[in-house]
């Protein structure tokens, strides 16, 4: 979905960049803030009248189900296949399509509640380093919960 209208899209192409293929990318990580991204998904909302239709319930029924759809790509693979999948040209540009739709809605969500996903996300990473203590965890796959009867 990066930079191109689809059916479900939420992204227009950037001015003057119409045409332009999927390998030709505007936004990269480390140049495109995240208040910039809300703000083009914003736009793009707000020119199609769709805010009405933004509740969080239906958004986050989305988002669940366009992570289902990036699920449904590594059902019944093991792991080592799914990061070959990954690497796959054509099955990867599947999955960062759907990778894309789950980070739209998201960030639609956030912008119909007014979440301010940066705190959000900073508050949540310090409350998973209090419950995931490296010295606790490094290594291992366990819930907190199992984590704390652990005697090491």
């Amino acid at each position: 979905m990066a930079g191109k209208t689809r059916e479900r899209g939420v992204v227009d192409p950037p001015a003057g960049r119409q045409g332009v293929g999927m390998s030709d990318p505007v936004w990269q990580d480390d140049k495109t803030t995240l208040g910039e991204i809300k703000t083009r998904i914003r736009d793009f909302v707000a020119a199609r009248d769709w805010q009405q239709f933004h509740a969080p319930k239906n958004l986050s029924m989305a988002l669940a189900a366009e992570a289902g759809e990036l699920l449904e790509h590594f059902l019944w693979c093991g792991r080592e296949d799914s990061r070959r999948q990954v690497d796959e040209p054509a099955a990867r540009v599947r999955i960062e399509e759907e990778l894309a739709d789950v980070v739209i809605y998201a960030l639609a969500f956030a912008n119909a509640t007014g979440i301010d996903l940066a705190a959000a996300m900073e508050r949540k990473i310090a409350l998973n380093a209090e419950k995931y203590p490296v010295e606790k965890a490094r290594g291992r796959a366990d819930k907190y919960t199992e984590l704390r009867h652990d005697p090491t």
